[in-house]
C-alpha cells in the first residue's frame, strides 16, 4: 500500500483500475467513520464505474492510492452507494465545514482533507487544509490557509451534519452538466438544496436539464420563487416547458410570471403544444439569418459559445422577420457547406432547399424517422404558413425516445421501452 499522503479534492475525478492495468471507473468521493479520540477512519472510496453508478470500494479492496491514480484488487460490488448513517463522505459532507482552534486562535473552513495511512495500512485522516476568515475589507480578498491536525480543532457542529456548501460547489466546478447532475442526485436532500443554492443560475440550470423532470420539479419547488423563475429563465425554453408541465397549472402560471417576459413568451407557445409533437420537442431559438448575410457573418454566429452544437450545425435562411415565428422558411446551410466557400459570399447562394421542414403538429415518430432518413442532427419546425417556428435536435429526439431512467442504468444493461412503443427504437443517424 502507497504511504503517500493524499488530500481528497486531488484524488476525486482520479481513475481507478484492476492490477491488469484496465480502467473500472473514478474516484468521486472518500468515506470516513468517526472515533471518539482518533481522526475519522477512511472505510472506502465512491467510484463512479461506467453507467455512471457510483459505487462502493473498500479501503481494504484497494492497493495503493496517489493523487495520480488508485488500484484496487479488482473485486468491486456494482451495488450502488447507499452511505450508512455512521458514514461521512468527505467532500460532499466535510469539506467546506467551520472548525475551531483547540487553542482558542479562532475558526476556519476545511477546504481539503489529507488521508494517509499508518504503519498497519490503516488509512486515516491526517491533515487538514483550512482557510480562516479574511483580514481585508476589500471583497476579492481571501483569508490566510494554513495545515492542521484533526485533533488541533473541534468541530463547531455535532460529526457529520453539514454546513456551508460553498466549497462544496467550488469543487463541482470541472464538472459537465450530466456528472453534475449525477452528483448531486447522490447527496442527501439537504445537503443537494444547500449545494443548489450556492450554484449559479446558469450552472443549476444546466444540471437540472440532465436530470429526470420529476427530480427537476422537486429540487424547483424548493427554492424560492425568484430564484426558481432565475433558474427557468436560464433553462433552455424546451427544458423550462417539459419541466413546467411538471408542475400544477396555478403554480406554473406563478412562475411564468415572475420570468422575463421574452423567455416566459417563448416557453407558453411550446406549453400549447403536445409533449409527443414536434412543437413540444423543439427550442423555439434555432439560428436565423437572411438570405443576404454573408458566410463570414453566419460562422461569427455559430462560434457563440452558448450554442448547443446541434444547433450551431446548421443557419435556417427565412424571409423576414427573422425571430421566431419566422417569415417564409427558404431553406438551411451546414456550416461544413459554409467553409468550402468564400467568407464574402452570400449564404443565400449556397442554400440548401431540398430540407423539408416538418409542421409543427408532427408527431415525435415521423420526426424521429426524418431525422434519421437525411441524417439530419436539426430539423426545421413550421407552421400551416410554412413559417419557421423553431428546431428540433437530434439529442431533443433521443431525450424523448430513451426511457425516463435511461440515467441511472448500467452501460450495458437492456433499456425499457421507451414511451408509447413496445420495443427500443432503433432509429439509426446514417
Amino acid at each position: 500500500m502507497s504511504t503517500q499522503r493524499v488530500f481528497a479534492a486531488r484524488l476525486a475525478g482520479c481513475p481507478v483500475f484492476d492490477p491488469a492495468g484496465d480502467r473500472l471507473g473514478k474516484v468521486r468521493d472518500v468515506v470516513v467513520v468517526y472515533r471518539s479520540k482518533a481522526a475519522p477512519r477512511v472505510i472506502g472510496l465512491v467510484c463512479e464505474i461506467p453507467g455512471r453508478r457510483q459505487v462502493f470500494v473498500n479501503i481494504g479492496r484497494v492497493t495503493s492510492i496517489s493523487s495520480g491514480q488508485v488500484i484496487t484488487t479488482g473485486l468491486i460490488n456494482v451495488r450502488r452507494f447507499q452511505p450508512r448513517a455512521d458514514e461521512v463522505r468527505v467532500l460532499a459532507e466535510v469539506v467546506g465545514r467551520r472548525v475551531h482552534f483547540v487553542d482558542g486562535s479562532g475558526s476556519a473552513v476545511i477546504e481539503d482533507v489529507g488521508i494517509e495511512p499508518n504503519r498497519v495500512g490503516e488509512w486515516a485522516i491526517g491533515q487538514l487544509f483550512l482557510r480562516k476568515p479574511k483580514t481585508s475589507a476589500s471583497p476579492f480578498a481571501k483569508g490566510p490557509t494554513t495545515f492542521a491536525t484533526w485533533h488541533e480543532v473541534r468541530e463547531h457542529h455535532a460529526p457529520g451534519e453539514a454546513q456551508s456548501a460553498e466549497a462544496l460547489a467550488a469543487s463541482y466546478a470541472e464538472l459537465r452538466p450530466a456528472d453534475l447532475a449525477n452528483t448531486l442526485l447522490d447527496l442527501p436532500e439537504e445537503r443537494m438544496l444547500e449545494v443548489a443554492e450556492e450554484l449559479s443560475d446558469e450552472r443549476l440550470a444546466d444540471a437540472l436539464e440532465e436530470m429526470p423532470e420529476e427530480e427537476q420539479a422537486h429540487i424547483l419547488e424548493k427554492l424560492g420563487d425568484e430564484r426558481a423563475a432565475d433558474v427557468l429563465d436560464a433553462m433552455d425554453p424546451d427544458d423550462a416547458a417539459d419541466l413546467l408541465a411538471e408542475l400544477e397549472p396555478e403554480r406554473s402560471e406563478e412562475l411564468l410570471q415572475l420570468m422575463e417576459p421574452e423567455e416566459a413568451e417563448d416557453v407558453r407557445m411550446l406549453l400549447r403544444y403536445g409533449a409527443d409533437t414536434a412543437g413540444g420537442l423543439m427550442t423555439p431559438e434555432p439560428i436565423i439569418m437572411s438570405a443576404d448575410a454573408t458566410i463570414a457573418e453566419a460562422l461569427a454566429t455559430i462560434r457563440r459559445h452558448e450554442l448547443h452544437p446541434a444547433l450551431a450545425a446548421s443557419v435556417f435562411v427565412t424571409l423576414p422577420p427573422y425571430e421566431t415565428p419566422t417569415g417564409r422558411f427558404l431553406g438551411a446551410v451546414h456550416f461544413q457547406r459554409m467553409l468550402r466557400y468564400p467568407p464574402h459570399e452570400r449564404i443565400g447562394a449556397i442554400l440548401d432547399d431540398t430540407i423539408e421542414p416538418v409542421l409543427v403538429t408532427s408527431s415525435a415518430a415521423e420526426v424521429a424517422r426524418h431525422l434519421a432518413s437525411y441524417d439530419l442532427v436539426s430539423l426545421p419546425v413550421v407552421d400551416q404558413a410554412r413559417r419557421l417556428v423553431g428546431a428540433i435536435s437530434v439529442d431533443d429526439m433521443l431525450d424523448y425516445l430513451l426511457p425516463d431512467d435511461w440515467r441511472s442504468h448500467d452501460t450495458d444493461a437492456p433499456l425499457p421501452p421507451a414511451p408509447g412503443t413496445g420495443t427500443i427504437p432503433t432509429v439509426g443517424l446514417g
